[in-house]
């Protein structure tokens, strides 16, 4: 048998864990997960409700906004607006970063814990997510070695990145908005009502 007829060289076998979290196999596993991604993402993607669902900031509470990036982001209303500006803005996937961080954080079962840090992970961290949040080299590099065993606290870092970006990009820009205008102003003409 001559050099020429010998037969290719067999292909690498590949042999994917069940504990893929960079979805490079295709493994009933990660099929699971593709599935729940998809419907995560999914829900993810429904629109905000209407404003009459949510509760109306009173306009001291909006006026507080102004004063800091920290008082409109522990606002349920203020956080709710800030989002539909986002939105208006393209960059609504920091502000779902931000909360999936914070839904993150608070979860004590580390099985859900896994779960939700691949989610995330996927959602907003992957290259190949439509979604995918700005974030530097080192921090991205931080979250691939933190992803092998996640914790609550995997995407800190990345959620401190992605915070300062809004205040500092975002945030000026909210509060010259006609959005957060319209709202003073229908505040001022509230308090001029009652006076």
């Amino acid at each position: 048998m001559s050099s020429h007829d010998a037969a290719p060289p067999a292909a690498p076998s590949r042999n994917p864990c069940c504990l893929c979290w960079c979805c490079c196999c295709s493994c009933s596993w990660n099929e699971e997960r593709r599935r729940a991604w998809r419907a995560s993402r999914d829900n993810k993607l429904q629109p905000l409700p209407s404003c009459e669902a949510c509760a109306t900031p009173s306009p001291e509470e909006v006026r507080s906004w102004a004063q800091s990036f920290d008082k409109l982001m522990h606002s349920p209303a203020g956080r709710g607006v800030f989002r539909e500006f986002l939105r208006t803005e393209y960059s609504e996937e920091n502000m779902l970063f931000w909360l999936a961080c914070e839904e993150l954080k608070a979860e004590a079962n580390q099985h859900v814990v896994d779960e939700k840090a691949r989610l995330i992970y996927e959602d907003y961290v992957s290259i190949l997510s439509p979604k995918e949040v700005s974030l530097d080299s080192r921090v991205r590099e931080g979250i691939n070695k933190k992803m092998q065993e996640p914790s609550a606290h995997t995407f800190d870092d990345a959620q401190l990145q992605i915070y300062t970006l809004m205040h500092r990009d975002s945030y000026p820009r909210f509060l010259s908005s006609p959005t957060y205008r319209a709202l003073l102003l229908r505040g001022s003409s509230q308090s001029s009502h009652e006076a």
